[in-house]
């Protein structure tokens, strides 16, 4: 079992944000925070190295404090390519880590245990890998991956022009790890306008039930 010792986080937030008219939605504000705040907060005890995975101007993300690494596969090829990045990026400053685990930097209310059931997932069923799953849904995108097989995921994505993450991880053994919703999913993500203000109201009602 991983204590967050040989794991290096990788918070991806490389895409175009397409669904929120573009720009960088982790930086829009809920509850007066931004949101790659928040999920910041939530994932970095959780690991023993944090960095940022993201394209264009780093300087945008000075105020967090984080290693920014953009992907080494051009073209915006989606959260393969952040993984790919993540894997290769420890390989190199963080030798002694053996993993490395995914976030997405649009999901404010990632769980605080996250990075530990995928570990204890992976040693109890001998799996390659661990990725999360709510509500019936898999989310490959938050997942633990071992660092030994950055240069198989290389080879499918120069070689085959592998951009699903489904159809690698269908490679190996996956352990899928089921979290329960707290009254909201807990890998909810905001992707349209309409999902931050459901994460708004959701903070305002648990807010005042602590309160009551």
């Amino acid at each position: 079992m991983s204590d967050g010792n040989d794991i290096v986080g990788v918070l991806l937030a490389g895409g175009l944000s397409r669904r929120m008219g573009g720009g960088d939605k982790n930086l829009l504000t809920l509850d007066g925070q931004p949101i790659l705040k928040r999920s910041i907060d939530r994932v970095k005890p959780q690991v023993q190295t944090l960095i940022l995975n993201a394209n264009g101007d780093a300087a945008r993300f000075s105020d967090f404090q984080l290693p920014v690494i953009a992907d080494v596969i051009a073209g915006y090829a989606g959260p393969l390519a952040g993984i790919l990045t993540g894997l290769e990026w420890a390989s190199v400053h963080r030798p002694t880590c053996r993993w490395v685990a995914t976030f997405p930097t649009d999901a404010p209310f990632l769980p605080l245990v996250l990075v530990k059931r995928l570990s204890d997932a992976i040693d109890a069923e001998g799996t390659d890998m661990a990725c999360a799953k709510s509500k019936g849904r898999t989310h490959p995108p938050i997942a633990l991956w071992p660092v030994r097989l950055k240069d198989d995921l290389r080879q499918a994505m120069i070689d085959e022009d592998m951009r699903k993450i489904d159809l690698w991880t269908a490679r190996y053994k996956v352990s899928h790890v089921v979290f329960e919703d707290t009254g909201i999913d807990p890998f909810f993500n905001i992707n349209k306008p309409e999902n931050l203000a459901r994460a708004e109201h959701y903070l305002r009602e648990t807010t005042a039930r602590a309160e009551s």
